[in-house]
């Protein structure tokens, strides 16, 4: 089902930007299998952290290096003890599994998505 309609200035208030995964960790108090993320989104933004419940596709060895976009003004939430400080974007089928949004070429860390 398509979500309501929103206007370009509802669009526009969201701070989307591309970054580099540096670390990754599993986050053992989780209910449901996740990681914790650290996210280098550059020097104006900084270094973000995200608890995500990744873990079909993705593990600590083919997630660290790869870049990812995310939501970088929400406000922060505490996930499990983790403050999740981001929302690193997905697709979610039907089974919950998660395959990550990224760019099809390098690009430098905090450029924002349009």
């Amino acid at each position: 089902m398509i979500k309501e309609q929103i206007t370009y200035n509802d669009f526009d208030k969201v701070d989307i930007r591309i970054g580099t995964v540096i670390s990754v960790k599993k986050n053992e108090k989780a209910r449901k299998p996740s990681l914790v993320v650290e996210v280098d989104f550059g020097s104006e933004i900084g270094i973000k952290k995200s608890s995500a419940q990744i873990t079909h596709y993705y593990n600590e060895e083919n997630l660290k290096g790869k870049q990812v976009i995310a939501v970088c003004n929400f406000p922060e939430k505490n996930i499990a003890g983790i403050v999740s400080q981001v929302l690193v974007l997905g697709a979610i089928d039907a089974d919950g599994k998660v395959t990550l949004v990224h760019p099809s070429q390098k690009a430098e860390n905090g450029l924002p998505i349009a």
